[in-house]
């Protein structure tokens, strides 16, 4: 019995061990500001609200912590995209001026590695901007820092919910840089290539709803364009 008993004690607490090696890892350090937010250059700032109950359409399996809307919408329950959301959302400028629509697309990644600070997601986006063209954005997105800081106080919370002021730069790759890749589509942006960043900022979250106020923000910055003999060069 003595031996069973010390076999329970033991998995207690490599498993408390466990849980605090995820949560206060030192290889999980939080990153510095984005290359964008300092730049000279030229940079398209677009905001959304990341409620999905706020956004134009939001599905996923049905079965997640937010709820498709609108409520029959068709939902991702299908194997091989089960672990995806869909979400279109009005995007806009820095001025809080309605500035276009975005659709994006985020599935959980096989590359994540808690240990390693790492709880990726691989989302894209199509954006389109009346008055600009429009853009395709891929990127990684590293969740983890939001994990510690906003999810896992929610989840001990007796009341479920989290409150307070949280800002994260969520983009992390595939750029060298933590950037995202960006390729104009059509208007004034084809056939450019830029880098982007998106971030999150929370103010409130539910374990039993997900976000309750909370927006997102991309910075895409567009490169000058090539004079004509530049381009004759290339």
């Amino acid at each position: 019995m003595k031996y069973f008993v010390a076999l329970v004690l033991g998995m207690v607490v490599g498993a408390i061990l466990c849980g605090l090696a995820l949560l206060y890892n030192p290889f999980a350090a939080n990153r510095g500001p984005s290359p964008l937010s300092v730049t000279d250059g030229d940079v398209i700032s677009l905001s959304y609200s990341a409620v999905p109950a706020e956004s134009i359409l939001y599905t996923n399996d049905g079965e997640s912590v937010h709820a498709p809307r609108p409520e029959k919408v068709l939902q991702l329950w299908e194997p091989p995209i089960r672990q995806t959301s869909a979400m279109v959302a009005l995007l806009d400028d820095a001025r809080g001026d309605p500035a276009g629509i975005g659709v994006k697309f985020s599935s959980k990644s096989e590359s994540s590695r808690p240990f390693q600070g790492a709880a990726i997601v691989d989302s894209a986006w199509y954006i389109y901007l009346p008055e600009r063209g429009s853009l395709f954005v891929a990127q990684q997105e590293n969740y983890w820092t939001f994990l510690r800081q906003v999810a896992f106080p929610a989840w001990r919370s007796s009341a479920n919910t989290w409150r307070g002021t949280w800002f994260g730069d969520m983009t992390s790759g595939p750029g060298a840089l933590g950037t995202a890749a960006v390729t104009g589509a059509s208007g004034s942006l084809r056939g450019r290539d830029m880098e982007a960043v998106e971030s999150l900022s929370v103010l409130a979250y539910s374990s039993d709803q997900g976000f309750v106020a909370a927006e997102g923000r991309l910075l895409i910055a567009v490169p000058e364009p090539l004079s004509a003999a530049a381009a004759n060069q290339e």
